[in-house]
């Protein structure tokens, strides 16, 4: 088997720092789709203490390509946490106040269940065998781990882009469990130009004659160069053309004039090369399509008759609902969207469009107003809390 195949599924299945509970066997987790899962099994990291009234958790969501090392050293990489430069002793999330919680979601690839976990009644990984799942399902598996860690009510729920989505569905589907909601760079529906933009690739995925129709863990083998287009194109998607301008503009990769020929000519081609290239040692190509397909499916409005208002009827949550100006993904247009619809129901939200050229990505980066803004609803939010 390929040395990235055989490390994904060591950690895929446990192999790993941080902690893992299996769960499920006695209640199986019920799906949208009609099937469940029992056993089933989540990956987490903590930072900070829970104190004596369990009052204190915060929950980190992370997105799409993200994991539960949000402010640890990656297993995998060695590279730093996503989010570390948000999640410590006297940062905005401190750790010296809160114990925050980041679970790697429902159909992942870094020791929760998914389609490289083995199916327990084959002793194979599971691949397409695996059912489809939503963002609810992710919530669900994510509920179940604060019951087992015996937190009645977060604090806090916060994440960005697919994380700020399971923000919003829990905020809308457990309000009795969440104080206060920050969802950043999300949707409370996924668009058309998000679909077709996830569907492109999948399909490259999927091309790779590698891929085996899902069952290439079975056949010492791994779709990488599938998997790399699809991260190529979407990381695309995260940036903003500015900043790519800024970044790269036309500037040459490693040589004075044009080749003539289909090697990285320009240091946007290499640049996205290498992002294609490093996030194959670190993700499963079946967790992509998965992944992507949940966050398709993602619409808050349905089964409210279309009305986004109804998802939120009688909520007592508080709400911080954050946008960047460059996020073309998920334009401001989308969070307006959703701040309307708390304001229909009387909700307490509070929003604003943070100036940037950072595009989508503006959310794991070190943005100042976002800190500012962010530091300003926690510390009232405790406050009210007597945090």
């Amino acid at each position: 088997m390929a040395t990235t195949s055989l490390s994904l599924l060591q950690v895929a299945n446990g192999n790993l720092p941080g902690h893992l509970v299996k769960m499920g066997l006695d209640k199986p987790l019920y799906l949208d789709s009609g099937k469940s899962l029992s056993p089933f099994v989540v990956a987490y990291e903590t930072y900070g203490k829970l104190n004596q009234d369990h009052t204190n958790a915060v929950l980190v969501c992370h997105a799409l390509t993200g994991d539960q090392f949000a402010a640890n050293p990656h297993p995998l990489t060695g590279k730093p946490g996503w989010w570390d430069h948000m999640i410590g002793p006297d940062k905005i999330l401190d750790t010296n106040r809160f114990f925050v919680i980041c679970a790697n979601i429902l159909g992942g690839c870094l020791g929760s269940t998914g389609p490289a976990s083995i199916n327990p009644s084959t002793g194979k990984p599971w691949g397409l065998d695996f059912p489809v799942i939503t963002i609810s399902d992710m919530v669900r598996a994510q509920i179940r781990l604060l019951d087992h860690l015996g937190i009645d009510k977060l604090f806090l729920a916060i994440g960005g882009s697919m994380g700020g989505m399971q923000v919003l569905d829990l905020a809308s589907r457990y309000s009795d469990r969440i104080f206060a909601a920050v969802p950043i760079a999300a949707a409370p529906r996924h668009s058309a130009q998000n679909i077709a933009f996830h569907e492109v690739g999948r399909q490259a995925i999927m091309a790779d004659p590698d891929w085996c129709q899902g069952g290439y863990l079975n056949n010492d083998k791994c779709p990488t160069r599938g998997l790399a287009v699809a991260r190529m194109e979407a990381h695309i998607t995260y940036l903003s053309e500015p900043a790519l301008h800024r970044k790269f503009g036309r500037r040459l990769q490693g040589r004075e004039e044009l080749a003539f020929g289909f090697d990285a000519d320009f240091q946007v081609e290499s640049y996205l090369r290498h992002q294609g290239s490093t996030f194959v040692d670190r993700f499963d190509p079946n967790s992509y399509l998965y992944i992507t397909r949940a966050m398709d499916y993602f619409d808050l409005s349905e089964g409210h008759n279309g009305n986004l208002a109804q998802a939120f009827v009688g909520t007592d949550v508080r709400f911080c609902v954050m946008s960047f100006s460059s996020d073309w993904l998920y334009p401001t247009t989308e969070s307006r969207t959703l701040v309307r619809a708390l304001n229909a129901v009387a909700a307490n939200v509070s929003f604003i469009e943070i100036e940037t050229d950072k595009g989508h990505d503006a959310f794991l980066l070190d943005e100042p107003e976002m800190h500012r803004t962010l530091s300003g609803f926690i510390d009232g939010c405790a406050l009210q809390m007597g945090l």
